[in-house]
């Protein structure tokens, strides 16, 4: 790693969906600055990013990736963030902490919507953000489609942005590839080099109508909030450069425009004027601080954890971002004393006495310290600082360990995994006594699965989580004789009850009272009579737990030297066996409320998913904030829901998603409640 004494710092999120090059990206920033001698690629599996195993089986993204380098005196870190929806939790936690966003996207405007979600959290937290479109060689194969398909992603850009799309570059095609590009700002050309700096060209004669045609919409968008450019547009002035400059910093600091750079990331065409643009133009650390609300009044440390590591070597690793004063190696922060500080460039680190304003850090065993948290010195306190939301999982998978001594292993390891990636849930289901394991998707669950059996030693065995089936009756029955009478040499048994069993409305739960007169049933009996009731609707004659009914003790007898409180649970348990079979039972299955939110143009489609799945539609409307978006909001039973965001998700290029929550109990449909049975018998 580099180790220049730098004299500022920025920090860098690369963003974008699965597949479009932001590892590559990464590698190439890291390359053009010297902190790698040699380009990995993610075939080899070598690259400084995705080094984890689980994101080498998988050629892509998994967790955050960090890579640090020094450049021109700054201190600039990187963060390659997962594309795939299911570790969009990775990628909002970092997003929070850094002072600008790359977002990475391939030349293809049929897939611009896949960024919509992104580009709302970016412009809901007021991040600073430019676009790079990568990979512009598999769409230049003239001049003319080079240029129709670049405006055609600005296009689409524009419909999934609320800040306006402005193009900072614009691309030269010629024999059927991408050759280089035009500054718009200082409206220079340039010819590309693999793996080299781009040199100046003379502007092509063909282009030199779109080039002005596109900066004059450039000028036109700054103008909107600079009045001295309008005057100087109006006036016809061609504004100087650094003026221009100038403005682009401003308004992407302030989170008002979004630039637009282009290249081939594979082969660093368009890499260094990105480069050049995110020190020259992406906000310093003050102006992050102070849009966040931390005033630099005084020199009280305050840093936030973005991300938690488990590393094989080094224990917890907690990788923060300071947002005032400096945190010194040893610093006790929240009641922790620090284990060190390290920059991180992949798996490597290095350790640094002092991290400044504006630096991403990883601090070492901060044991308790959780990522979200902020942090600050010992006797100081803090207002905490805004997190990113939680995501609700919608992906489940029962989890057993292969071998029985394990068990007791588990939860600590549980516990490391969900410190590592908040977007987990475990919980002991209380009716089907599995460990059900939540997340965001199959493969978000497959490589949590790998982590437990590579970094803990645990192996799982899964299955899918078995539905929380209730049961309850129909109709009422009275009077149902339940006796215990047992003799066996010295004192018998015996209990005799008469019990009442009704139904109740669903929710009401069970409800156990008694109508003895005449002491018929000492009082010292009747709690095991209801003890006896309690255990029998455990388990009812369908095989499920019983809800929803009422029992009443209505009459019995005893004997004044063999009866006793458990001779007449016993008697209930025998009333309740006889009784219930003649109350009708029925199946319940639990039903979710659920919230589908996607694009309009799949409302149709996501109308049908949910019928199709026996589910209740109880209206849909736009989403107040989203423009182009629909909320459907449904009833949905829990046992259609198991693979719901797999096909919500392939029917709306991975985009829609839904919120749910535990409702109500249901009666299943007899045929399918038939099928249930003979599957649970």
């Amino acid at each position: 790693m580099n180790e220049k004494v730098a004299t500022g710092a920025r920090n860098v999120a690369i963003v974008g969906p699965y597949c479009s090059g932001k590892t590559t990206l990464m590698e190439s920033l890291l390359s053009v600055t010297g902190a790698i001698s040699r380009k990995g690629s993610i075939k080899e599996g070598n690259t400084v990013g995705d080094s984890s195993p689980e994101a080498r089986d998988r050629q892509m993204s998994v967790e955050i990736s960090v890579g640090s380098t020094t450049y021109e005196d700054i201190n600039l870190t990187l963060l390659d963030c997962p594309g795939s929806v299911e570790f969009i939790q990775e990628t909002y936690n970092a997003l929070i902490g850094v002072g600008a966003a790359v977002v990475v996207c391939e030349a293809d405007p049929d897939r611009i919507l896949t960024l919509a979600p992104l580009f709302k959290f970016l412009d809901d937290w007021e991040i600073p953000h430019l676009v790079f479109i990568n990979k512009m060689d598999r769409v230049c194969t003239d001049e003319t489609r080079c240029a129709t398909n670049f405006n055609a992603v600005l296009s689409a850009l524009q419909k999934v942005s609320t800040r306006p799309i402005i193009p900072h570059q614009y691309p030269i095609g010629k024999d059927n590839q991408i050759i280089g590009y035009i500054d718009l700002v200082s409206e220079q050309a340039y010819h590309y080099h693999p793996h080299a700096p781009a040199d100046p060209v003379p502007l092509p004669e063909a282009l030199k109508e779109q080039e002005k045609t596109a900066r004059a919409q450039m000028l036109e968008t700054l103008a909107d909030f600079d009045d001295h450019l309008l005057e100087e547009l109006l006036e016809e002035i061609d504004p100087p450069q650094e003026e221009i400059l100038q403005d682009i910093k401003m308004d992407l600091g302030a989170d008002l425009i979004v630039p637009v750079f282009l290249g081939v990331a594979e082969q660093d065409y368009g890499v260094r004027p990105l480069l050049e643009a995110l020190l020259r133009e992406a906000p310093d650390p003050s102006e992050t601080s102070e849009r966040r609300g931390i005033q630099q009044d005084n020199e009280v440390p305050i840093a936030q954890v973005l991300k938690t590591y488990y590393t094989p070597q080094g224990g917890k690793l907690s990788l923060v971002r300071v947002w005032r004063g400096e945190l010194t190696d040893g610093i006790t922060l929240n009641g922790v004393r620090t284990g060190g500080i390290y920059r991180l460039l992949g798996q490597q680190q290095q350790a640094v006495q002092v991290a400044k304003v504006g630096e991403l850090v990883a601090l070492a065993r901060m044991e308790g310290i959780k990522t979200g948290d902020t942090l600050t010195s010992n006797g100081n306190t803090v207002k905490a600082l805004p997190r990113a939301q939680e995501l609700r999982p919608v992906y489940a998978m029962a989890i057993a360990p292969e071998k029985r001594n394990d068990e007791v292993k588990l939860t600590t390891a549980l516990a490391k995994l969900l410190d590592e990636d908040p977007s987990l849930y475990w919980e002991q289901h209380g009716d089907t006594h599995e460990v059900i394991l939540w997340g965001q998707g199959e493969i978000h669950l497959k490589v949590s699965l790998d982590r437990l059996r590579r970094k803990y030693n645990l192996p799982m065995v899964t299955h899918l989580p078995r539905i929380a089936y209730k049961e309850t009756i129909r109709k009422p029955t009275a009077s149902i004789h339940g006796r215990y009478k047992h003799q066996s040499g010295g004192h018998g048994q015996f209990g005799d009850v008469y019990l009442d069993i009704r139904p109740l409305s669903r929710g009401e739960g069970f409800n156990f009272t008694e109508t003895i007169v005449g002491g018929v049933v000492p009082k010292q009996y009747i709690p095991g009579v209801e003890m006896g009731v309690r255990e029998f609707l455990q388990q009812g004659p369908l095989g499920f737990p019983v809800v929803d009914v009422a029992v009443t003790l209505t009459n019995g007898s005893y004997h004044s030297v063999d009866s006793s409180e458990q001779a007449f649970k016993q008697a209930a348990r025998l009333a309740m066996q006889e009784g219930m079979a003649k109350c009708q039972p029925t199946l319940l299955e639990p039903i979710a409320a659920i919230e589908v939110i996607a694009p309009n143009e799949f409302t149709s489609k996501v109308l049908q998913l949910v019928t199709g799945r026996r589910g209740q539609i109880l209206g849909y409307e736009p989403v107040a904030d989203w423009q182009g978006w629909d909320k459907l909001s449904a009833y949905l039973p829990q046992a259609e829901m198991q693979d719901l965001i797999v096909e919500l998700r392939s029917l709306t290029l991975g985009v829609g998603f839904f919120n749910w929550q535990y409702d109500h109990l249901q009666e299943v449909p007899d045929k399918l409640a038939e099928k249930v049975l003979a599957t649970n018998s």
